[in-house]
């Protein structure tokens, strides 16, 4: 077993306010919290305090890949109470301010991995992997991935970082920050046609750097695991990368009420088996997931992995 695995996370995550009924709510990281903390191997597991903002240089790195326009207006938005960036997209007084506690959560995870050579998980909302350069979308407000994936790049010895991202959601955002980057590579398996619409197999980024997998409604375990075995793995094994990050949404589990995809919690665990193959240097991120049990339970099937590997 692992004798340490970092877990990133802060109580003001709970301070972006959706709404009672949103369901990217604070009660999310609340189960997956009380989750974690009843676990037979939790003593194994290192809680961290993300680094605040204030003792940190964050919105350099955002603003390298966000409009800051858009970073202006998201803050103005915030500060006048909060409102809607669209339908499904929520704003409130303090969002502004845990998006960017978020996106610390993230470079912490990258640090500690990069010192440690062991895996991080950030359990952090807002999530990221929708927030495009120049508007948030689908939950997401600033692109957590991305920036830590160009952060990671400018960390000694880094020299190619990839990005799994198992969200039953197409990451537009992520992909769309870093396809332009040779030393970055992306990949994602999502249902097929769902929201946002984008990820097609033949979106291959500007270095053939993209993998899209679309799976079809009604996806299992084993499917899953076939796109593993055929096109995941021989992808990120190709590249080589110096550190892997996983955009961890669970919103394929069967249990979700936002998709189609039939993952259980314990294909999470599979998934991570496989990652680990190719390095133990993992940083997982929350993403999506909206049941909480089964969100929940996702995550101990992640981690558990992790730690017995």
């Amino acid at each position: 077993m692992v004798t340490e695995l970092a877990i990133l996370y802060s109580p003001q995550f709970l301070e972006h306010d959706t709404g009672q009924y949103h369901p990217e709510n604070a009660g999310r990281l609340k189960a997956v919290v009380s989750a974690i903390k009843a676990a037979s191997w939790a003593d194994h597991l290192d809680w961290r305090e993300p680094t605040p903002p204030s003792q940190r240089d964050i919105l350099p790195l955002v603003l390298q890949l966000h409009n800051p326009k858009y970073v202006e207006a998201l803050q103005h938005l915030a500060a006048k109470g909060g409102g809607h960036i669209d339908g499904d997209t929520p704003v409130s007084a303090r969002s502004y301010d845990i998006a960017l506690l978020a996106v610390s959560a993230w470079l912490d995870g990258v640090d500690y991995v990069l010192k440690t050579s062991n895996s991080a998980f950030v359990l952090a909302r807002p999530p990221g992997h929708h927030a495009e350069r120049d508007y948030g979308m689908g939950f997401c407000l600033l692109s957590n991935c991305a920036i830590a994936a160009h952060y990671a790049l400018s960390q000694p010895g880094i020299r190619r970082v990839a990005i799994l991202d198992w969200d039953v959601h197409h990451g537009n955002g992520t992909q769309h920050l870093v396809q332009s980057n040779p030393n970055i590579a992306f990949c994602s398996l999502h249902q097929s046609p769902c929201y946002p619409g984008t990820g097609a197999a033949s979106e291959r980024g500007m270095h053939n750097n993209v993998l899209n997998v679309p799976m079809p409604s009604g996806s299992i375990g084993a499917d899953y695991l076939a796109q593993f075995e055929a096109e995941v793995m021989p992808f990120l094994q190709q590249f080589q990368p110096d550190l892997l990050i996983v955009s961890a949404g669970y919103d394929a589990n069967h249990a979700d009420p936002l998709a189609n995809i039939s993952l259980q919690p314990q294909d999470y665990g599979l998934f991570t088996q496989h990652c680990l193959t190719l390095t133990p240097k993992i940083l997982f991120g929350l993403e999506g997931g909206y049941d909480y049990t089964a969100l929940s339970q996702s995550v101990l099937a992640t981690l558990e992995a992790r730690l017995m590997a």
